[in-house]
């Protein structure tokens, strides 16, 4: 049996695990910003929700936003699923389907009219989930930064 719910500070280090997992970033240390989300000092995410099988614990989580703009949309009040995973092991049993079910339901709450998602350009798994559970692919971009250093402005 699964259940979502809204993530708990109780559940902090298994959020933590999961965050890792998704984004294993090289230094990138996940616990600040965990603290600060249940401090309430956090914009984004707005919500996390988890997935707890009753005889796994949790298995996956999402975490929820809501943007003045996304691709696609046409609204400036968009929920969006800033962050998705499901365990490997967990996957393939509707865990991820019932954490977006639930997430759209949380958009809805909030007002929001439409929902939106993305995915790196060569998550070809990401996609097949995404476009299994109803989103349309609507764009796809190449992000581009530039360090303009320390440098004080000639003007």
């Amino acid at each position: 049996m699964i259940t979502v719910r809204p993530v708990a500070p109780s559940d902090s280090e298994v959020w933590l695990t999961l965050r890792r997992m998704l984004w294993p970033e090289p230094g990138g240390d996940h616990l600040p910003e965990i603290r600060r989300f249940f401090a309430g000092e956090l914009q984004m995410p707005l919500a996390v929700l988890v997935a707890e099988e009753s005889e796994c614990g949790i298995v996956g989580f999402a975490e929820l936003s809501i943007r003045a703009y996304a691709e696609g949309c046409s609204t400036n009040n968009v929920g969006f699923l800033e962050g998705w995973f499901v365990v490997p092991d967990a996957r393939r049993r509707g865990i991820g389907r019932a954490l977006v079910s639930a997430a759209e339901d949380w958009a809805r709450a909030q007002g929001c009219t439409e929902f939106a998602s993305d995915a790196i350009f060569d998550n070809t798994a990401s996609a097949v989930a995404h476009q299994a559970l109803g989103f349309e692919q609507v764009e796809i971009i190449r992000c581009f930064r530039k360090d303009l250093g320390r440098i004080t402005p000639s003007f």
